[in-house]
């Protein structure tokens, strides 16, 4: 007897605990490492799922791989609200954070409480998640957290605010540098924040930064040694153009088989391969005489 194995990892998702902050804590005191992904429908939600993953992003990141967006930019909060509602629905395991979109939570603690509270209220997730540590950053996740709602950090390249560091590029590649990279670590470690995503930094920073933290830290572009890992779900899977950032490993190359699968299609149509008998219902001869007569 043979299974498909999407079909083994479901059935073993099923039997997973849903993983919460002390399982995080616990996994970064015991060494073992944290898988994180991001999804943003129900689809990609279900792959993460079935693939054992520990923690799914809603990630702002959804503005340009499924939105269309040039840049994270743009996406509004209802938007955001509205991805995540969808990946809901499709995860049971996984813990569950939301992005907060630029505008979102800078103005103050009440905007950023009540846009986190929409996230978790509307949207069921565990958590939000909040670029930069500067004071204002720091003062917002206090906040959130003051309110019920963990909150993860997310230091180094911040894509909200690219331009201001210099666009997409590598951060804390200076002593300097580095050593505000880890003074916003540690403020939003002191305001309370669970976890927080190192992005784009020089492997041996982070490597200087993990000694000093007491909380789970997920790499993206910042080597080794970080608790856990984050990539964004269409740059693993190649559901995009483009090879993206040096930081991604490709798994697959879904839009090169998407749109052969597309072109092949389109091309049975316009040749008329496409629908056969087989892919069509019949009606009882009897039926279709009886139509026949009524529709004289």
């Amino acid at each position: 007897m043979s299974s498909h194995p999407s079909q083994i990892a479901a059935d073993a998702a099923v039997d997973r605990l849903p993983v919460t902050l002390p399982r995080l804590a616990e996994m970064k005191r015991l060494g073992d490492p944290i898988v994180m992904v991001t999804a943003y429908d129900f689809p990609s939600a279900r792959a993460a799922e079935a693939a054992g993953v520990d923690i799914v992003l809603v990630g702002d990141s959804g503005a340009m791989t499924v939105l269309g967006y040039p840049s994270t930019v743009g996406v509004q909060l209802d938007e955001m609200i509205m991805l995540a509602r969808a990946v809901r629905r499709g995860l049971h395991t996984p813990l569950l954070v939301g992005d907060l979109p630029l505008g979102s939570y800078e103005i103050s603690d009440e905007q950023a409480i009540s846009s986190a509270l929409r996230f978790v209220k509307q949207a069921g997730c565990d958590a939000v998640k909040l670029e930069g540590g500067g004071p204002a950053s720091c003062a917002r996740a206090r906040a959130i957290v003051g309110a019920g709602i963990p909150v993860m950090g997310h230091v180094g390249l911040t894509p909200q605010t690219a331009t201001a560091l210099g666009g997409y590029r590598a951060q804390g590649r200076s002593a300097a540098a580095a050593a505000r990279v880890a003074a916003e670590a540690l403020a939003l470690q002191e305001a309370g924040c669970f976890s927080i995503v190192f992005e784009a930094i020089p492997s041996q920073v982070a490597e200087l930064l993990m000694a000093r933290l007491e909380i789970a830290v997920i790499g993206i572009g910042a080597g080794a040694a970080p608790d856990g890992q984050v990539l964004v779900f269409h740059d693993l899977l190649g559901i995009r153009e483009g090879l993206g950032a040096r930081f991604v490993k490709r798994y697959a190359d879904l839009q090169d088989e998407m749109t052969a699968g597309v072109a092949a299609y389109a091309d049975d149509v316009r040749t008329r391969r496409y629908p056969q008998p087989e892919h069509g219902y019949a009606i009882d001869a009897a039926e279709l005489s009886e139509l026949r007569e009524r529709l004289r």
